[in-house]
């Protein structure tokens, strides 16, 4: 190993989709998109980085972009009840030794936390995890997941040589719960270059569109959704997400909303098409209980289309100007309407998202985060 360009691997069950660009594999998340965008961005800069994720029927080692893909299972086989050992255990720990890194990334709290954690302390090898969202900082990751999935998170947290954040507040949370000193990285993005003259920013209002970007869960608050759009008939609203088996209530809102005539629903995109409905929206719409630090945010932002939400990491919306935060349900459809009808303050809000964005989460600045982190996990 070169202590100054270790050799990582991305252990991302669910990220061949953002790789590959594989329509028939619909999982994507911000975790995911995060982790092809980084890993994308070291490749090109000369690093040697590999995923293991989940086997699609893709071949073993296949290159996507400059980086190697190895399969660790097929998430259909096994006998339930032996499965969690065999395939998924040992053709995730095969799979990683394929990959032979000096460094094991792992997003997401979960069962993949301990066992990416333990095959590095084993094997001599380094391990990082970073926070996907905020309740893996403070225990509320405990209310959405299985005693066994709680277990390994913490066995994996409390055993990372490093532990990266996308917030102030999410080091904050760690260091008090866990007494972890974790590493702040900003999530990134990518810069479109939008138009951001008084004509172009000015005709997004003539017809205003607004976007909803997510996956059908319970976080994502699509009742919340519903009553919003129901209370802004006025706009045209461009639905975006899916979800292959949603509980009941979820089900019953998506199906209020597909009957509203002011809504388009969009079902599953795939990532590189997403940008599309970005660059039609004037406004991005949040409705979630919690989020880490959203890449719909910062698709919105580097397009200068504002964001309305009840979430704000680290109080960016409201300090950086970069759109409106909502303390409830009935407090957006005003807050929309606020942004959309008065021009020379849509306009000053989007031309401060963009700078923002520009300060903060562009590829080029969080890349060299990465960078300056991992070489300082290779010397530890």
């Amino acid at each position: 190993m070169s202590s100054n360009r270790p050799n990582i691997c991305f252990v991302a069950p669910n990220n061949y989709a953002v790789l590959s660009g594989d329509p028939n594999v619909q999982h994507i998340g911000g975790a995911e998109v995060q982790r092809a965008l980084i890993a994308r961005e070291l490749a090109r800069r000369g690093w040697r980085v590999s995923f293991v994720t989940l086997d699609h029927g893709q071949p073993d080692g296949i290159e996507h972009d400059g980086i190697r893909v190895f399969k660790a299972y097929d998430k259909s086989e096994g006998i339930k009840g032996l499965r969690f050992i065999h395939p998924r255990w040992t053709g995730l720990n095969a799979a990683m030794q394929r990959a032979d890194a000096d460094i094991y990334i792992q997003r997401t709290a979960g069962i993949e936390t301990g066992q990416v954690a333990h095959w590095a302390q084993t094997g001599g090898k380094q391990f990082v995890y970073a926070v996907a969202s905020e309740p893996e900082c403070d225990k509320r990751v405990g209310n959405r997941t299985s005693w066994r999935e709680r277990a390994f998170f913490k066995y994996g947290l409390r055993r990372a040589n490093a532990v990266v954040a996308q917030t102030r507040r999410q080091v904050e949370l760690l260091k008090t719960t866990y007494r972890i000193e974790a590493r702040l990285i900003r999530s990134a993005g990518i810069d479109p270059t939008p138009d951001l003259s008084d004509e172009a920013l000015a005709a997004r209002l003539q017809a205003p569109r607004i976007l909803w970007v997510g996956r059908f869960s319970r976080p994502k608050r699509v009742d919340r959704l519903l009553k919003i759009v129901l209370a802004c008939s006025q706009y045209r609203f461009d639905i975006v997400g899916d979800h292959p088996n949603p509980a009941p209530d979820i089900a019953a809102a998506v199906a209020g909303l597909q009957q509203q005539p002011n809504v388009t629903m969009h079902g599953f995109v795939p990532y590189h098409d997403v940008g599309t409905h970005y660059d039609r929206a004037a406004l991005l719409l949040c409705t979630s209980d919690w989020e880490g630090f959203p890449n719909t945010f910062i698709e919105a932002w580097s397009r200068g289309i504002p964001v309305v939400s009840p979430v704000d990491p680290d109080d960016v919306i409201a300090n950086e100007a970069c759109g409106r935060v909502i303390n409830s349900t009935e407090d957006a459809p005003p807050a929309i309407h606020e942004l959309l009808s008065n021009t020379a303050d849509y306009q000053s809000t989007a031309r401060s998202a963009v700078a923002y964005f520009r300060a903060s989460h562009t590829i080029d600045k969080v890349a060299s985060d990465w960078e300056s982190l991992l070489r300082s996990v290779a010397v530890d």
